[in-house]
């Protein structure tokens, strides 16, 4: 028998029937991770040193995580957004992100092995999230890192891109030689998806605040305009095919769709299920949503013959893929203005809340 003496876990022993040719196969039982007992400020963020880690289901693999970058869906969760399907199901685990290696995979996995380096996300809705030591991914939301990149660039990389991925290939399906809008492309799903278009040959027009300019022409926007001193309206010129939407108030929407040609794709990353849901409770918050939803659909589509969607992050593994594979040509990356250790990670919310830091920020586990 193996025994194993490693800091803030607690390992099941194996024997040796159950190591795996030139790895060693690791069963998890606790581990540390930031719990999120209550809604709040980053101070009800709690660091736990022995945390329970689930036995894995067939199609899962449980990482040791490296590196999970900080998301805006977090600080907006650990605030109270999604109340309405998180709160009965508390203390949570925030974080969507991450960038380590495969400690163990379950019965029915076949294209992971153990100690292969991974990157990947979880969906929106995941209650175990990626701010521990150990992380359980579906097979589908996980990829070989990409060797060209660190594990804190990689972190920063699937939840955003897959955004972008869902946006422009899943619901807009962009071909080369389209244009596309990107309204708000300083951030990190905004910039994901313009070099997601630009490698698919489109003609690219972003907005975004004078800061970002030149990251964004270099990364192949042809027109980059700052919504903070000109006015986009009399600046971006003629019709787009699709236009993503990362801001999503009334004065963006209403000008995105007025920017698309008859049969072009409207997509907002604002959604409003969660919202009205926490407003109105889930059995009436989620219908109420679903007729909003297409009434607005309805009413574009007649008005200005455009198709409109609310679009979310979804688990996809071709598009994981293909993010690696642009990744890897250096055709694609998320910048990390900022790191943390995990055992900062109350400093590293705040300094999101706070705006002290615009950019990527990433956790490191060591």
């Amino acid at each position: 028998m193996v025994v194993f003496k490693l800091q803030s876990l607690k390992l099941r022993p194996i024997s040796e029937s159950s190591m795996k040719v030139g790895s060693i196969r690791c069963y998890v039982s606790s581990c540390r991770a930031v719990l999120l007992p209550r809604f709040g400020g980053p101070e009800v963020l709690e660091l736990r040193p022995d945390v329970p880690v689930p036995d894995l289901k067939p199609n899962e693999v449980l990482v040791r995580a490296r590196a999970v970058s900080i998301n805006p869906l977090d600080t907006r969760m650990r605030s109270g957004y999604g109340r309405s399907i998180f709160e009965p199901l508390l203390p949570l685990i925030l974080g969507r992100d991450i960038s380590g290696e495969v400690a163990d995979v379950g019965a029915s996995v076949k294209s992971l092995t153990v100690g292969q380096e991974v990157f990947g996300a979880l969906h929106p809705t995941a209650v175990r999230g990626t701010y521990a030591d150990y992380a359980i991914l579906s097979e589908d939301e996980l990829s070989p890192k990409p060797a060209s990149v660190t594990h804190v660039e990689a972190s920063a990389i699937p939840f955003a891109a897959l955004t972008a991925w869902r946006a422009l290939k899943c619901t807009a399906r962009i071909t080369e030689g389209q244009r596309l809008l990107v309204i708000g492309g300083g951030g990190a799903v905004g910039f994901s998806a313009i070099q997601i278009a630009v490698a698919a040959g489109c003609h690219v027009t972003t907005t975004c605040g004078n800061q970002t300019i030149n990251r964004l022409m270099a990364a192949g926007a042809e027109q980059a305009v700052d919504y903070t001193s000109e006015d986009i309206e009399s600046i971006i010129k003629g019709n787009f095919d699709a236009v993503l939407d990362t801001i999503g108030v009334p004065e963006t929407e209403r000008i995105g769709i007025n920017l698309l040609h008859r049969g072009g794709h409207y997509m907002t990353l604002q959604g409003e299920a969660a919202a009205l849901s926490d407003r109105y409770g889930l059995p009436i918050g989620l219908p109420v949503a679903t007729a909003v939803l297409l009434k607005k659909r309805i009413q574009y589509k007649y008005s200005h013959g455009i198709d409109y969607s609310w679009i979310y992050m979804r688990a996809d593994s071709e598009g994981l893929h293909e993010i690696r594979r642009l990744t890897e040509a250096g055709k694609l990356n998320v910048p990390v203005e900022k790191t943390f250790p995990i055992t900062q990670v109350r400093e590293a919310h705040e300094a999101k809340d706070k705006k002290l830091i615009l950019g990527k920020v990433v956790l490191e586990l060591d």
